[in-house]
């Protein structure tokens, strides 16, 4: 996608040198769960959902640590977690504040919102959004705001979240790596079609997706669409095959697990960087 976006830009200027796109990867042999991995190649969906239980009851001490709050591994999980940015929107889940309260007080559909992730020192607009959300969420007990986002702490929430939110601003994203990560371990990816989403997901078997607004629009208008329509998604569909469809739901996450790799692995995006930016031949294994 932001191989056209790129060439769209530079359309039309002389002199300069061809664009290619090399889409960004993880190295999944240092993310991974193994014994997740192993129920996932066994096919064991019972396996995958315990495995995730077990791994949500470790984030949920740091949730604990950090916040003072119990959060129970029998309830959906849904972490935002990167750089905080405005195009992020890491505050997008609870513009409609009326909505978002009923979400986060249903009995029936009962789900558990983590943050995390730091704003640059200067950038002001994303410091006041971190601090709204921790100060909005403060007395919720299923909602907690964590400082950092460094590589253990990174690694905890992909393998303690149920569903990894990623809704940037559309075409702003170059990547989202951290789907991927997430996707390895068991965390379904819910975003909107920009990064690497478009050429990974199949919405309902792989992930889930938020169809964007016209880009017409203006900002704020797109902005409230785009957050009634996320939130149409989680209630209406994702919440209710997760409580209702277990299996299902285990089926999703193992497609995201095999989708994953190794299109998105650092292997493929090593040859590709030696191959097409560099324009060698590679080897193979045995012949190095």
């Amino acid at each position: 996608m932001h191989g056209d976006v790129s060439n769209e830009m530079w359309a039309g200027n002389e002199g300069i040198c061809e664009r290619k796109s090399i889409t960004n990867s993880q190295n999944k042999k240092y993310w991974k769960d193994e014994i997740l991995e192993l129920a996932s190649e066994k096919n064991n969906l019972n396996g995958i959902l315990q495995r995730k239980k077990e791994m949500k009851k470790e984030l949920f001490k740091i949730v604990a640590d950090q916040a003072g709050k119990l959060f129970d591994e029998n309830i959906l999980t849904l972490v935002w977690a990167r750089r905080y940015a405005g195009y992020k929107r890491a505050d997008l889940i609870a513009a409609d504040a009326e909505r978002f309260s009923k979400l986060v007080t249903d009995s029936k559909y009962p789900i558990q919102i983590i943050w995390a992730g730091k704003p640059y020192p200067e950038d002001y607009g994303a410091i006041d959004t971190f601090n709204n959300l921790y100060w909005k969420t403060l007395p919720l007990p299923n909602c907690a705001v964590l400082t950092g986002y460094e590589l253990a702490l990174s690694a905890a929430m992909k393998k303690g979240s149920d569903v990894w939110l990623n809704n940037p601003r559309l075409y702003q994203e170059a990547s989202g790596t951290s789907g991927m990560t997430a996707t390895m371990n068991g965390s379904v990816n819910f975003s909107f079609p920009d990064g690497w989403i478009p050429e990974f997901a199949k919405d309902g078997e792989n992930s889930f997706i938020i169809p964007p607004a016209d880009r017409n629009l203006s900002i704020e208008r797109q902005n409230e669409i785009e957050s009634e329509k996320l939130m149409d998604i989680l209630e209406k569909v994702i919440l209710p095959t997760y409580y209702n469809k277990p299996k299902k739901w285990a089926k999703i996450v193992q497609n995201g697990m095999r989708d994953v790799s190794p299109a998105f692995d650092s292997d493929r995006m090593a040859t590709e960087y030696y191959s097409l930016l560099f324009n060698k031949k590679v080897l193979e294994p045995e012949t190095v």
